[in-house]
């Protein structure tokens, strides 16, 4: 039978995700889909590309239920986990995709959500450093934000080499409007989207700011200063981070490219690209895997990386359960595609 896994949140994008990985995984069994307003509502009828859940129907969203799994996976709006935790028996493995237990800083979070700090737990990014053996056995785990996944793991190799300075970091990051979540919202219709690049919570406000400072700064051994302007891409899925830093004097492609090399050589999921060869969203579809591109600018004196992932599977869903592998000592690839979808 498995590991048996219950999704809260389960009719939106990132539940979505989590109930297709389920399903092909070898280990994990899917049990309760809960869906708040959805409860009762055939799966399907939301998620038609699961053909294997026709007949099933979401549940209402309850402690007791997801207590019936082994392993709960929260892909709830930000804010709404830790009340639900609250509730749940501490043996249980939680997994949350929310950012309520993502910041260390209790004012970070009030200042970027608003509201009672919640805590924090285990951060979810198996590729820093230490991250792993802390990931294992972990019964509560804190799923890092898909701006932030691809921004850390974008400059993350850079600041612990001491190849670029801390205090100047510039992200451009674009992301296609799943990120956005399931909402009905006038800004997201097709006829608004399609055709169009727009910028929004530019000016330092956008959420992922305090975790990717937090996550850069345990890297680099001091604090970062980072400037971050999201874009809405008219994608459905997707992320493509385009991050700049100040070099330190002499530093070279050669370097950087070493840098990366040395980070990630062995790691199943990132994937460092021929020189020359620039990542694209399209190649990570569908996938657990990153992208990554550096380069060193001489002209401007600055770094280059450019990252590319899916944002709804190693942004959300993917890394959920490659976090939720370490947790129960399984393969850390179990379940998980390497290879995207393409064209």
């Amino acid at each position: 039978m498995g590991t048996t896994v219950a999704v809260a949140g389960a009719s939106g994008y990132a539940g979505g995700e989590l109930l297709r990985l389920v399903l092909g995984h070898p280990e994990l069994t899917l049990g309760p889909a809960a869906a708040g307003a959805s409860a009762g509502r055939p799966v399907t009828s939301v998620h038609p590309q699961l053909p294997q859940l026709a007949g099933t129907a979401f549940v209402s969203t309850s402690a007791k239920t997801l207590s019936e799994a082994d392993l709960v996976f929260l892909a709830l709006p930000h804010g709404e986990s830790a009340a639900l935790v609250a509730e749940l028996p501490d043996h249980l493995t939680v997994v949350d995709l929310g950012a309520d237990f993502r910041l260390d800083d209790g004012g970070a979070w009030t200042t970027y959500y608003g509201g009672p700090h919640a805590g924090s737990w285990p951060y979810g990014l198996p590729e820093l450093s230490g991250a792993r053996e802390r990931l294992a056995g972990a019964h509560r785990i804190a799923n890092p934000g898909c701006y932030a996944t691809a921004v850390t793991l974008g400059l993350a190799p850079l600041l612990a080499a001491g190849l670029v300075e801390a205090s100047d970091l510039v992200v451009v990051g674009a992301s296609g409007t799943s990120g956005a979540g399931r909402s009905v919202r006038a800004d997201l219709m097709g006829s608004e989207v399609m055709g169009a690049l727009r910028a929004y919570k530019a000016g330092g406000v956008h959420q992922h700011t305090p975790e990717m400072e937090q996550a850069l700064g345990s890297v680099s051994g001091q604090p970062v200063t980072l400037s971050f302007t999201p874009v809405l891409a008219p994608m459905p899925r997707g992320i493509l981070a385009t991050s700049t830093a100040r070099l330190v004097a002499g530093v070279t492609t050669r370097d950087l490219r070493a840098a990366f090399t040395a980070a990630y050589e062995k790691e199943p999921f990132v994937h460092v690209l021929d020189e020359d060869s620039w990542p694209t969203t399209a190649a990570t579809a569908g996938s657990n895997s990153v992208h990554l591109q550096v380069a060193a600018d001489a002209h401007s004196g600055r770094a280059v990386v450019v990252t590319a992932l899916d944002n709804l599977v190693k942004g959300a869903a993917g890394q959920a359960v490659q976090n939720a592998n370490l947790a129960l000592g399984l393969d850390e690839t179990a379940g998980l595609p390497i290879a995207g979808v393409a064209p």
